[in-house]
């Protein structure tokens, strides 16, 4: 069955061009996706990814890599009501779409019994965990090293690993930006078919691993301190030190545009 595109002329901020879906609408446009779909992926930027690709510029190849793969993505979502707010105050609207509640929205929902979702990243209990939520799944996974980026060959058996997979929907939880260069490296390489999304620590809060902030914390905008509070010593940075640059970005992008 063919895709339909998004519906509406994507959004033009910071430097991203964003698909105006929510998460009902990205939701219903991954019901779409077969395992016989020519192989597309789906990123859903943050503050911190935004903060990254400015810092990285197109200056040499692993920001050109990774500028390429955002803009080669078949959906862009916003997954940051931050971000969301933001945009707003410069006049731009922005739907949400947190990669989180679109990936329990695939186990909930979406893949039906039988489909083959396939895993790059996590560890074998993970997977484990996920078998006994969903055993009317086929699930599989495939284990790359730390430091993928920095192994060519490691990269290549990840792509690999998804091009053959046969699977519908293909879980990238190797976190930005490893996750979104594999996406267009198995786009790149050909011979792939069905969905990838980019999904981060998603399968965590699904299993229990992680929690997520209560919905009152999350609908004030505030998920990131709850984070923050759990894992300060590895967050602490990029919430408290690149974070706040997004501010500074937004407005210089703002009268780029203006003039």
């Amino acid at each position: 069955m063919p895709i339909d595109p998004a519906p509406a002329a994507r959004r033009a901020f910071v430097g991203i061009d964003f698909d105006p879906l929510d998460t009902d609408a990205a939701a219903a446009w991954l019901t779409r996706i077969t395992p016989a779909s020519p192989f597309r992926y789906v990123v859903t930027p943050n503050v911190d990814h935004i903060v990254r690709l400015e810092t990285l510029g197109e200056r040499d190849a692993a920001g050109q890599a990774l500028w390429r793969a955002y803009r080669g993505a078949a959906l862009v979502l916003c997954d940051s009501r931050v971000l969301a707010r933001l945009a707003r105050f410069y006049g731009i609207v922005l739907p949400l779409a947190p990669g989180s509640d679109l990936t329990v929205r695939i186990f909930a929902q979406v893949a039906q019994p039988g489909d083959r979702i396939a895993i790059i990243g996590g560890d074998a209990p993970l997977l484990a965990a996920l078998r006994a939520r969903y055993p009317a799944l086929d699930l599989v996974q495939h284990i790359p090293p730390m430091g993928m980026l920095r192994n060519p060959a490691a990269l290549a058996a990840a792509a690999a690993f998804g091009r053959d997979s046969a699977a519908r929907f293909l879980l990238l939880a190797v976190g930005s930006p490893q996750q979104e260069v594999l996406a267009a490296r198995i786009a790149d390489d050909g011979g792939a078919q069905g969905c990838a999304l980019c999904i981060g620590a998603s399968l965590d809060f699904i299993v229990g691993r992680q929690r997520r902030a209560p919905q009152l914390v999350q609908r004030l905008g505030l998920e990131w301190a709850h984070r923050l509070a759990s894992q300060p010593g590895r967050l602490w940075r990029r919430y408290l030190v690149d974070g706040p640059r997004i501010f500074r970005l937004a407005h210089r992008w703002y009268r780029g545009r203006v003039r």
